[in-house]
């Protein structure tokens, strides 16, 4: 149940939420804001500014927002469902307007944003600053801008007599991995409908891009025998063997590079392997027992992943099985971290006509950057692309930005698809 304002009588009253559950959903809503369906909705701008404000980096609650959030839908009389984390700090939020029973338009997008450390920001970076034609902010271009957007475009839609429903998504921890989204995912298999299609509002300059590589994150243990550094050849370097197991991973990378599959779309054409953290050692004068590698393979659609695993296991074992007659304890482990998969939308698909025909868009792309929409498409069939305003090049920067030209352009696109919604695709 949730408490709605009753505006006629000014007074509060309960609403019932019981239809969720005999729908077959398995989650009720969290939290409902208290609200006066009558009041006037924030613009866009307003909206963007509120989003802005909340420091949703990935390490931090995203709860707050999402309060927010649900108050907006609240005063527009739309019902939201919070699918909470298991420490009640974060949560995804998912909205439906429109007819029941049928498949909709999902606007997909994540809440939570890296941090601001160590960069030399020359604006607050959780504060909407508007300057040049350009909005300002932490998550401005990846993804707030366009979240406000597809607030703003559900709440309008909610006054329409819509033949073809439009949902919300918004989710959160995206930016480690895509890991907040999975509960979502999870509820809406359960769901006696699905979303006909699926736009994620990832930034692309409103270009419409149908593929992305997928992302499996490895860590390699790398377990030797510690020592004094006086003696050190009587020890086994720990971080010795991990710069090895590093050169295995870029002889993978170059003959990958060299001899493995190719897509034009992307700025790399080929699946990368890339090392980012190493640890190990506690002093200089102490040989190291222990290292630990965390590394990825982002990768083409079509790609055995599993074979290049396999290799550097391979790889890994070379290494250490001619010292296990002096050091037994000699390895070097590799772990499966995380994963999301690629997305592989065919230029030709129903999803892609559709949106270009709101963009007004000739071709598609291809983006570096891994989505949510790969799981969409994977774990649920939907048909995705991603389609939003700003650019990677301005995200995860300081100074982060959106222009306003492209926030408009944004607006303008998701004005056409709820005219559509309206006269049923």
């Amino acid at each position: 149940m949730n408490l709605a304002r009753n505006c006629r009588f000014g007074k509060w009253v309960l609403r019932d939420k019981s239809r969720h559950i005999r729908r077959g959903w398995p989650f009720t809503p969290h939290r409902f804001a208290l609200a006066c369906p009558e009041q006037q909705e924030p613009p866009m701008r307003a909206i963007l500014e509120q989003l802005l404000s909340f420091d949703t980096v990935s390490s931090k609650p995203n709860s707050a927002l999402m309060t927010y959030v649900q108050e907006v839908l609240a005063g527009a009389g739309i019902d939201s469902t919070l699918i909470p984390d298991p420490s009640g700090g974060k949560a995804n939020l998912y909205a439906t307007v429109g007819p029941e029973g049928v498949p909709g338009v999902m606007l997909s997008g994540h809440t939570d944003v890296v941090p601001v450390e160590g960069q030399a920001w020359t604006v607050p970076p959780f504060a909407l600053t508007e300057k040049d034609a350009r909005y300002y902010g932490r998550g401005a271009a990846d993804m707030k801008g366009f979240a406000a957007c597809a607030i703003e475009a559900v709440i309008a839609a909610s006054k329409r007599p819509l033949k073809v429903p439009l949902h919300l998504a918004l989710s959160y921890d995206e930016e480690i991995g895509c890991m907040g989204v999975r509960s979502l995912i999870d509820m809406l298999d359960t769901a006696p409908i699905r979303p006909r299609i699926c736009i994620v509002g990832e930034p692309t300059a409103m270009q419409v891009a149908t593929g992305h590589k997928g992302k499996i994150a490895l860590r390699a243990t790398c377990v030797g025998r510690e020592g004094h550094s006086a003696l050190a050849p009587l020890a086994l370097n720990a971080l010795h063997l991990a710069a090895d197991f590093v050169g295995v991973v870029r002889a993978l990378q170059a003959r990958v590079a060299a001899e493995g599959q190719r897509d034009g779309d992307y700025d790399v054409p080929y699946t990368t392997l890339h090392v980012g953290k190493l640890n190990g050692g506690v002093q200089v004068n102490i040989v190291p027992n222990t290292a630990v590698i965390d590394f990825e393979i982002r990768s083409l659609a079509g790609e055995d992943t599993d074979a290049l695993i396999a290799d550097l296991r391979a790889g890994a074992e070379a290494i250490v099985a001619p010292l296990r007659a002096e050091f037994p304890e000699a390895e070097i482990r590799i772990e499966r971290l995380w994963d999301y998969p690629g997305l592989g939308t065919p230029s030709d698909a129903g999803v892609v006509n559709f949106v270009k025909s709101l963009t007004g868009a000739n071709g598609t792309i291809k983006v570096a950057f891994g989505t949510e929409g790969g799981l969409f498409d994977a774990r649920l069939g939907i048909p995705t692309v991603i389609c939003g305003p700003g650019s990677m090049a301005q995200g995860h920067k300081p100074d982060e930005f959106v222009s306003v030209e492209q926030i408009e352009r944004c607006r303008v696109m998701l004005a056409a698809l709820v005219d559509r919604c309206a006269a049923g695709f």
